[in-house]
């Protein structure tokens, strides 16, 4: 399964609401006790730059970020159903966040990801994203970690 188009609608699309959904079971699982922890950080009133990826119509894929500070956003709610894994499509979907920060002037991202989401680790350190002191309300956090990036 591969993609074959990428929008991009608020934290209100229904699309994403379900694949947000389907996301929070998955990290409800891998995280278990800590899951409560995280979930408050994972909001959605904040998120106006939501990125959804389609396959025949079916949402398949979505992200999004929001701001951090003046110069950087926070890339939040990544996650690819299971059928469409493997095939490229997360880095798609963040190379088209990266492009729609820096259309609106940022100069870099941050993120947060957790230690039982190693597939979310190696996709930030091979799209060139250098480890972080942990930051925010992630500092101090054993199972959490950071990762930023500059534009170019």
């Amino acid at each position: 399964m591969s993609f074959n188009r990428l929008v991009r609608p608020d934290s209100s699309n229904e699309d994403f609401l379900t694949l947000i959904n389907l996301l929070d079971v998955d990290l409800a699982i891998r995280d278990g006790d800590d899951h409560e922890f995280y979930q408050q950080f994972n909001g959605l009133e904040a998120l106006k730059n939501v990125i959804v990826a389609y396959y025949n119509d079916i949402a398949i894929g979505c992200s999004a970020f929001k701001e951090f500070n003046a110069y950087s956003v926070e890339i939040k709610r990544m996650y690819t159903k299971q059928a469409a894994r493997g095939k490229g499509l997360v880095i798609i979907v963040l190379k088209e966040l990266e492009a729609w920060a820096k259309e609106n002037s940022y100069t870099s991202s941050v993120l947060e990801t957790g230690f039982k989401q190693p597939e979310a680790i190696a996709l930030y350190k091979k799209n060139v994203y250098p480890l972080i002191p942990n930051y925010g309300q992630y500092e101090g956090v054993q199972t959490s970690v950071c990762f930023k990036k500059l534009f170019q």
